[in-house]
């Protein structure tokens, strides 16, 4: 059995300015994707150029910050907004949903297509690989804020965390950060390390990000706010992931179909 360790959640204080951890592992998520992306925009068939890259994660970062807060109100959240509106500018707090932040960056992702004349799923296909990385950095944010724990467990590694109960409980934001983040990239960047079929980069994120989420999903627990939707184990997490994994599927078949090739 684990305990969670005491972590204080402001990383430095310079007055009466506080930087959170939670807001540091979004910006060291945000400078791993640019960095990855200027790797691979320099590959000489990548057809992007390194300066797009940043104007690219401009776009993904709003889409993200802006996306995931109203996503976490509107899902997870919204009668505590209806009460308090002022809640939707405490980022620092944490409460930022990833379906809401994907639904953002697909508006970004359009945007920034518009801007440079490619289609939606080409910047999709382009930016896809490096976005695990920026998944994982926010789960070890939400291990350090004390959000998003697991259900009770006897498995070894069983964490307690004080400020909820004495039961030993799944890690689960640990699950997230393994299974969305590390595996999730390695998965994606040695699928798009070679030449795939448009749309297939896409869908691979869709399908296996919903399959890893839904998967931990049963060992999470449930929003206190909502508990489970229905059937006594359905959480707004399933609801939200399995369109996701069909989404995938089709992406895919549409990818390897004479249609979906360039």
């Amino acid at each position: 059995m684990l305990t969670y360790p005491d972590i204080n959640p402001v990383a430095i204080s310079l007055g009466p300015v506080a930087i959170h951890w939670y807001g540091l592992m979004y910006l060291i998520g945000f400078i791993a994707v640019w960095w990855l992306g200027s790797v691979r925009a320099r590959k000489p068939d990548s057809g992007w150029k390194v300066e797009e890259v940043s104007d690219l994660l401009f776009y993904g970062a709003l889409g993200v910050i802006l996306g995931g807060r109203i996503g976490y109100v509107i899902f997870y959240n919204f009668s505590m907004f209806l009460d308090d509106p002022l809640m939707l500018f405490r980022i620092w707090q944490g409460g930022m949903s990833f379906h809401g932040g994907m639904l953002g960056v697909f508006v970004a992702m359009w945007l920034f297509g518009r801007k440079t004349r490619r289609s939606f799923f080409q910047v999709t296909d382009f930016m896809a690989p490096f976005v695990p990385i920026g998944l994982g950095a926010g789960r070890i944010g939400n291990f350090i804020n004390g959000e998003l724990w697991g259900r009770p467990t006897d498995l070894p590694w069983g964490m307690v965390f004080p400020f909820v109960d004495a039961q030993p409980r799944h890690p689960s934001m640990l699950y997230e950060a393994l299974l969305e983040g590390l595996v999730l990239f390695v998965i994606l960047w040695l699928y798009s390390s070679r030449p795939r079929p448009f749309r297939a980069v896409s869908g691979m994120f869709m399908l296996f990000y919903g399959v890893f989420r839904f998967a931990v999903e049963f060992v999470r627990e449930p929003d206190a706010q909502l508990g489970f939707i229905a059937l006594d184990w359905v959480t707004m997490g399933h609801l939200l992931s399995f369109p996701m994994i069909l989404f995938g599927i089709f992406l895919l078949v549409l990818a390897y179909s004479k249609r979906g090739k360039t």
